[in-house]
């Protein structure tokens, strides 16, 4: 079979007019980035619409090294609605430079159920993390500026709590003295970069309804304390207006298509792992407008952007999705059944037993929510029908609608049974059910998403953590929802507990308070919010070719 990149090339997308016409957008609200992509500006959400904008959840079990194709099988399921003659539109996030050039390569989908055109969707596409990156490093000038400049606020240097971001993975810049050289070059401090899909302004981005909102949550945006102790918000330091200036054009949803001509919203890449792991609300609404059918996913594993979509996103955003589906391979199972990565080929049932209680348990958790899961098994080539039949089976043990899917080779044809499973399951839909309320304790919210979505036993707070607990309730953010920022690779908080680990806890080392994006940001185990690359990051595979093309980014 051909490879991701070649296939790309053999196809010519339509024009993006064509797609936008699909859409029913108006002329007026479509600004064009060449032939191929546009933004949609947000005054379409205002026209009027006639479109049943039901929505489909698209998440997975937890992730492995060899991959589960979740934005594929996204993008497959949304060939598979058009070639049924439904109305569908996708709605997806934007890759992050850091992960396309380290460990991931690229996030546009994979063999005939990707989206174009690949190479600048992951590369600068309309750019949009430039624009967060440079309004969050706008502010940490700002603030360092107001320091040097005599400080009327009488800002604490030790306790900024701003930190500079990089669309890039570099280890190097997590922990940095600032302001070094002298006199004329700043006050000296402690601080550091995240990277900017972890950045506060990327989540509210991502959350905001409208522009009045962005600019309101910018304001409302803790940067620091001062030496008595006193919150410093954002506003505060008079630039938010420059800010939302520098984001105005990210704020508008991007336009591009699959390669069977599906319209695909990608708009915002907040990290799942270490932010809320959704596209961005207005993109998901847009899609809605704009069609009977819409369907998004949410990065990781259920547990991690699954549970932040259904307690941060849908909850601000008033969303229900109808459907929710688990893409899942028998090559990951095996994985966390034990199988080494190098013999996931070979035929291992006693493995792909042991790693179906990953599987379990995801469903489990989707049924928490008061929703039907729709497992997804993406075939791969070489896949044994012994172990394609225990999953199927295992299944119907558990009354889980279940379909087999192709979509890798075959495009939209290779998801059709999974497209009408979720349509079945669709029609029969109850309301979802939030985990937890907003008035509970911050540390109760915490023991009920460690326990309820991954399986611990208790949860450990650090003497930092509980000080940070008292601090949120200080400031009156204890009503807020709970991101946690945990390992992807583990239901557990640590990385190398595969499967279903049984008789853990939790540790949380510290709590920030995002009051912008309107959640607070719970750090457990070792996770980082700035990524290292790889022993070889993916970057050394790269090149430009004479006709302007990139290979390696399959």
């Amino acid at each position: 079979m051909p490879s991701d990149t070649e296939i790309a090339q053999q196809v010519q997308p339509k024009p993006i007019g064509q797609i936008a016409d699909q859409l029913g957008i108006d002329k007026a609200d479509l600004l064009s980035y060449g032939r191929e992509m546009a933004k949609v500006h947000i005054n379409a959400l205002h026209r009027p619409s006639s479109k049943q904008g039901r929505l489909i959840l698209v998440s997975a079990t937890t992730p492995t090294a060899a991959g589960e194709g979740k934005t594929t099988t996204t993008i497959g399921l949304g060939q598979a609605f058009a070639k049924l003659g439904k109305s569908v539109c996708l709605a997806l996030r934007e890759p992050s430079l850091g992960p396309c050039l380290g460990m991931k390569g690229g996030a546009t989908g994979g063999g005939y159920s990707q989206i174009l055109p690949t190479d600048r969707i992951n590369l600068h596409f309309t750019g949009d993390i430039h624009a967060i990156t440079s309004a969050n490093n706008l502010l940490s000038a700002v603030i360092d500026n107001h320091i040097y400049q005599g400080n009327e606020l009488n800002i604490d240097p030790r306790r900024v709590l701003w930190r500079r971001v990089t669309d890039m993975t570099d280890r190097s810049l997590r922990h940095i003295v600032l302001g070094l050289g002298g006199k004329l070059q700043g006050i000296p401090r402690e601080g550091g970069f995240d990277i900017s899909a972890a950045s506060e302004v990327m989540a509210m981005l991502c959350l905001a309804s409208n522009l009045d909102d962005f600019c309101q949550r910018l304001e409302n945006t803790l940067v620091a304390f001062t030496y008595s102790g006193d919150p410093v918000f954002a506003k505060q330091l008079q630039i938010t207006g420059a800010m939302l200036a520098l984001l105005r054009d990210a704020i508008h949803p991007n336009l591009v298509q699959s390669i069977e001509g599906v319209p695909t919203l990608v708009h915002g890449g907040p990290f799942a792992n270490i932010a809320h792991g959704c596209n961005s609300l207005l993109a998901t609404r847009m899609a809605q407008h704009h069609a009977d059918w819409a369907i998004t996913e949410a990065g990781f594993g259920f547990d991690l952007g699954a549970e932040k979509f259904f307690d941060i996103k849908c909850r601000l955003g008033s969303l229900d999705p109808q459907a929710v589906v688990l893409v899942t391979t028998t090559r990951a199972l095996k994985l966390h059944g034990g199988k080494m990565k190098e013999k996931l080929g070979d035929k291992d049932l006693p493995a792909l037993r042991k790693g179906l209680a990953n599987l379990d348990k995801h469903i489990e958790n989707v049924r928490k929510f008061n929703k039907q899961p729709v497992v997804a098994l993406n075939r791969f080539a070489g896949d044994n029908t012994a172990e394609l039949s225990l999953i199927k089976v295992r299944c119907q043990e558990l009354n889980t609608p279940f379909a087999l899917c192709d979509h890798y080779a075959t495009g939209g044809e290779g998801a059709i049974e999974l497209a009408e499973q979720v349509m079945q399951v669709a029609n029969q839909s109850q309301p979802y059910r939030p985990l937890y309320p907003l008035d509970l304790p911050v540390e109760e919210k915490v023991r009920i998403i460690c326990r309820e979505m991954y399986g611990a036993d208790n949860v450990a707070f650090t003497k930092q953590a509980a000080k940070d607990l008292r601090q949120v309730q200080q400031l009156g953010f204890d009503q807020l929802p709970v991101c946690i920022a945990k390992a992807p690779g583990s239901l557990s908080d640590d990385p190398n507990l595969f499967g279903r680990p049984r008789d853990f806890d939790i540790t949380v080392r510290g709590i920030q308070i995002n009051s912008g994006a309107g959640f607070l940001v719970v750090l457990t185990g070792e996770i980082l919010r700035m990524p290292g690359l790889p022993k070889h990051p993916g970057a050394e595979r790269w090149q430009l070719r004479k006709d302007g093309s990139i290979l390696g980014l399959d």
